[in-house]
């Protein structure tokens, strides 16, 4: 039985490293665009720029990491795209340009992208495999809980002393995580063979491609919640918007109670519907009543959606990739992830700078249904078709 244990040290000691991780990179979410519009005067469209840069590195980067820690040792590589994702952080204190934002958040996002595709391909190292759907729903929580959280405190600490602070908080946090990893111990694996030839099957997820499409429609939303949702609160007159996270937070831990068992019993498409609608009409409600209660009500159902939602979709992934492709897998999930936040955030923008920001959230629920069709429609069956256990 101890070989089914799921919290152990390692898995502990990993799930620590990325909640602080995460949380690191999420105190800038909410705190960028304040600062663009209040210190630097940015308008709203050149911000969609900003903002999603990092997103766009990220689907540069992210086949190649999950080809090299399938090929390479991945604590090595974690410890590596860790520091240096810890380093760009400097950069905050002299970034006073447009031009130099979008460079630094596009080299701050190829580091993300390597550490937290090595990240989460140690974690499913370690998971027993009798319990990876929880498993990987609990460590996935960490990065959700740390994307809901780290906004709120970012908020606090750039009102009270400023965004040059907050870069100093991040970085003790990104130096933390870097101890933390040191200590966790990586299962021995067998590589993949250097001379076996080259593939697009290397990079990234083929078979999988559809269901990447879908996800799209889904976490567009992300994009749009992390980066406006703090703005439209401000806009609607909500007092302590950054309360928003706290709620959004919330919903997260509350999906984690029965969701991973429930795909590990092999529900999990019946999870995924669940867990899109709930979205869809979450952003439906954010979109249509302007009061505070309907404000938080909402993005605890927001949470509630996608953390039932994204740990699902990545055991998607990772049931139609073989063991040594794990890596490919969990950068084709997270390529997925940070196409739907990338388009959303800088489609998002243009949007709200015609129409304001009460259309751009009724347009994200409209994909999130457009989304739920896709699913129930065709990604279901390409799952069953192509799943592998």
């Amino acid at each position: 039985m101890a070989k089914d244990v799921l919290w152990n040290k390692n898995f502990i000691i990993a799930c620590i490293a990325n909640f602080l991780t995460a949380c690191s990179f999420n105190l800038l979410m909410p705190t960028i665009p304040l600062y663009l519009t209040e210190v630097l005067n940015i308008e709203s469209s050149k911000m969609g720029i900003i903002l999603s840069s990092y997103a766009f590195a990220l689907l540069i980067i992210r086949p190649f990491s999950g080809f090299l820690v399938d090929l390479y040792p991945r604590k090595i590589l974690y410890l590596t795209g860790i520091s240096c994702f810890m380093a760009v952080f400097v950069g905050y204190y002299f970034a006073v340009t447009v031009s130099f934002f979008i460079i630094l958040r596009f080299i701050h996002g190829l580091f993300w992208g390597l550490s937290s595709v090595s990240a989460n391909t140690v974690a499913i190292d370690i998971i027993p495999a009798t319990r990876r759907a929880e498993g990987i729903g609990y460590f996935g929580v960490n990065m959700n809980i740390a994307m809901a959280i780290a906004p709120f405190f970012a908020i606090e600490i750039y009102q009270e002393k400023g965004f040059s602070y907050l870069i100093s908080v991040a970085i003790l946090m990104g130096a933390l995580a870097i101890l933390v990893v040191c200590f966790i111990n990586v299962p021995k694996r067998t590589p993949i063979e250097h001379k076996q030839p080259l593939s697009l099957d290397r990079f990234i997820l083929v078979k999988a491609l559809p269901i990447l499409f879908n996800q799209i429609f889904i976490t567009f939303g992300w994009g749009t919640l992390m980066a406006y949702a703090i703005l439209y609160g401000i806009e609607s007159g909500v007092k302590s918007a950054g309360l928003f996270f706290l709620f959004l937070a919330a919903g997260i831990i509350t999906s984690r109670v029965i969701s991973g068992k429930l795909v590990d019993r092999g529900h999990i498409h019946q999870v995924i519907i669940f867990a899109v609608a709930v979205v869809s009409f979450s952003f439906l409600s954010f979109a249509l009543i302007h009061n505070v209660y309907a404000y938080n009500i909402s993005a605890f159902f927001i949470g509630i959606g996608y953390g039932t939602l994204l740990p699902a979709l990545q055991i998607i992934y990772l049931n139609m990739a073989p063991t040594s492709q794990r890596g490919t897998a969990n950068s084709t999930y997270l390529t997925g992830f940070d196409l739907g936040i990338g388009v959303g955030m800088l489609v998002g923008a243009s949007i709200a700078s015609k129409y304001g920001f009460e259309n751009m959230y009724l347009f994200t629920s409209l994909l999130c249904f457009v989304g739920l069709l896709i699913y129930a429609f065709s990604s279901r069956k390409i799952f069953d078709k192509y799943k592998l256990r």
